[in-house]
């Protein structure tokens, strides 16, 4: 199959790689009708995660299945199915608890940036669509393969709530997706912090009644402002590095709550600070099958739309641009078309 493989820091090809097989009978091979970059992906693009020359790469993506394992019963060949990005049995301990991302037979998405991509728990993770998408509503279903249930995983591990004030760290994808999912959950006041126009006007559209472009100190005293020197009750940290983290703890009020799913990269947490004011903090990586029922119950029934998050669409072939664009900020998400 032809798929996207990274070789070295910024260095994407498109090229030919083995098909994908089943290897396990609860595997299923899903043909990707779409795919997307995730601003994850700019780690290891930027030499900032480890790279094996060649490997594929791409997390995200929806599909059809081609082929499912022996033991694979619930999910069925011709299905249209969104891909959780973290693959899960979906009966372990771990997953019983809502806690799907940490499940004992954990698996991920390794080609979603390419013609097939092979799932490893199909029954546990992947969920039907009652019939193949319109082409208007494959960026919202996309969405949902990671950077939808991450952005409302941010807000429920903040403890976001009706009438709430939060703030969010972050204005790529995953954090207008958690303006999103602050506004869908009652927050009544929402700060997205944010520096570009384009994404200040998605979280506009998302909800976000108010943006902060300053940063550090300035992001802070802004925040106070807004809050009448409170802060708010729930911050969504969306990026991974240590002044993202710093940030979203300055601007939590005592007692107020930081939800945390930006990959860390360098992040030293304030301990202290979090002793002192009371404040909480969780979150990791998506359970993105726990949530994913109910998001796409949303989606269909209209009452969510995270699909304008993507701002470039373009063939599988041009991936590399796509990191490119993603990379200088001239995207905030690139959809990929086979």
């Amino acid at each position: 199959m032809l798929a996207t493989t990274i070789h070295g820091t910024r260095d994407i090809r498109f090229e030919q790689v083995p098909d994908p097989v089943i290897k396990k009978p609860t595997d299923a091979i899903v043909r990707v009708t779409a795919g997307c970059i995730c601003g994850s992906d700019l780690w290891p693009y930027r030499g900032e995660n480890p790279i094996r020359p060649g490997s594929t790469i791409g997390h995200e993506c929806i599909g059809v299945v081609e082929e499912v394992g022996s033991e694979v019963s619930r999910t069925k060949v011709g299905d249209y199915v969104v891909v959780p990005f973290d693959h899960c049995d979906n009966t372990c301990p771990h997953c019983l608890a809502g806690m799907h991302s940490a499940c004992s037979n954990l698996g991920f998405t390794g080609s979603g940036q390419g013609q097939y991509t092979r799932v490893t728990q199909a029954d546990g993770s992947l969920v039907a669509v009652p019939e193949a998408p319109s082409a208007d509503l494959v960026p919202a279903l996309l969405a949902l393969s990671d950077v939808m249930p991450t952005g409302w995983h941010a807000a429920v591990a903040a403890g976001v709530t009706p009438g709430s004030t939060a703030v969010v760290v972050g204005d790529g994808a995953v954090g207008l997706c958690g303006v999103l999912a602050a506004a869908t959950m009652g927050a009544e006041r929402i700060i997205a912090m944010s520096r570009h126009e384009p994404r200040q006007e998605v979280a506009r559209a998302f909800g976000a009644t108010h943006v902060v472009a300053e940063r550090g100190e300035a992001a802070r005293e802004a925040v106070l402002e807004i809050t009448d020197g409170v802060g708010a009750d729930a911050a969504l940290e969306c990026v991974g590095t240590d002044g993202a983290m710093k940030t979203a703890i300055d601007a939590t009020r005592p007692g107020g709550g930081v939800g945390f799913v930006g990959a860390p990269h360098g992040v030293e947490v304030p301990i202290r600070t979090l002793f002192e004011r009371n404040i909480g903090l969780r979150g990791g990586m998506a359970p993105v099958r726990a949530y994913l029922p109910d998001l796409l119950d949303r989606v269909l029934a209209g009452t969510l739309d995270p699909g304008a998050v993507f701002d470039l669409t373009l063939p599988m072939s041009e991936a590399a641009e796509g990191y490119r664009a993603m990379d200088e900020r001239r995207a905030i998400k690139v959809l990929l078309e086979p």
